[in-house]
């Protein structure tokens, strides 16, 4: 079985989000969709001074030989 990891470009949080007051829904609908969007693989948050300031997606894609699994 191979498998073929990769890892999608950094999400970056909207930095006037935050003076909107909207920051933490779009931080959560953010983290949502980068699990929803992953079959086999990880989300990774990554945080500053108590803040989320990155969202990480990394996906691997299964190549099973015909006939298994």
């Amino acid at each position: 079985m191979k498998t073929d990891a990769r890892i999608t470009n950094p999400i970056e949080i909207d930095p006037l989000a935050e003076s909107n007051g909207h920051r933490e829904n779009e931080v959560l609908r953010r983290i949502a969709n980068a699990i929803n969007g992953v079959r086999f693989g990880s989300v990774e948050v990554v945080i500053q001074d108590s803040r989320v300031v990155q969202i990480e997606r990394k996906e691997k894609f299964r190549f099973d030989k015909p006939g298994r699994g």
